[in-house]
């Protein structure tokens, strides 16, 4: 009677298929299971890597825990953890397209092309300000405040010092939505009111506020809202 034979690709380890068929040829699993090299004294890599991904929600669900949280999962511990969400911080980088001291801002796509990849799924919401010269040029990248997970709290004194020390003619203001709605609050539309007034009063034109969320964007500009400093609500 003639075996039945398994193929090939299931006889390997995950290293071994990356190496002969390329990444694309992995599953979400398998690459968990190269990046934590081995698996505990009683799993199995594979499964260790498995349970992972169905305990933290999948890849985006992994990519928001912190090193405490990923290092107690079952079979991880600290070092791996570091090891994981290393590989998702380059993993955005790559897919983040960063700002070019020669190359103008032309749009809100510009800024979501560039940032979005870096904090859609940060769990604590980061507040930016995009220091930029008399061509829409960005002359710095400044992190204003990192709050918690619903917002941060800021004041227009905060914001406009690094942005008039870093000699911006304008500036773009952007925050990331950790619930991924990228709609804005009362708060967002309240302080992006007083920043068009603070810059108004110090010379520093606001030319956007640009709220990124998991999957999409949000801007001001583009919602004509910052026009005569009317803001409202918009309609989702």
């Amino acid at each position: 009677m003639q075996a039945t034979l398994e193929p090939a690709s299931t006889l390997i380890g995950p290293r071994e298929r990356l190496a002969m068929y390329g990444r694309a040829a992995l599953s979400d699993s398998d690459l968990i299971a190269v990046l934590l090299g081995t698996g505990s004294h009683n799993m199995p890599v594979g499964i260790t890597a498995e349970r992972l991904l169905e305990q933290a929600g999948g890849l985006h669900g992994l990519a928001r825990l912190s090193v405490a949280q990923l290092g107690a999962q079952t079979g991880i511990g600290v070092t791996k953890a570091c090891r994981l969400l290393s590989a998702v911080e380059l993993g955005a980088r790559v897919s983040s397209r960063p700002f070019e001291r020669s190359r103008a801002i032309a749009s809100s796509r510009d800024i979501d092309a560039a940032l979005r990849p870096r904090f859609a799924q940060e769990p604590r919401e980061h507040f930016l300000a995009i220091a930029l010269d008399a061509k829409n040029h960005p002359l710095a990248e400044l992190t204003i405040g990192i709050g918690g997970s619903i917002a941060c709290a800021i004041a227009p004194s905060d914001v406009f010092r690094p942005v008039l020390q870093a000699a911006a003619v304008s500036v773009v203001f952007v925050h990331n939505h950790p619930s991924g709605d990228p709609h804005p609050s009362e708060a967002d539309i309240a302080i992006t009111e007083r920043l068009c007034h603070a810059g108004q009063v110090l010379g520093v034109a606001v030319l956007d506020h640009v709220i990124l969320g998991s999957a999409s964007y949000y801007s001001f500009a583009d919602a004509g809202l910052l026009a005569g400093m009317t803001l409202c609500v918009p309609t989702p």
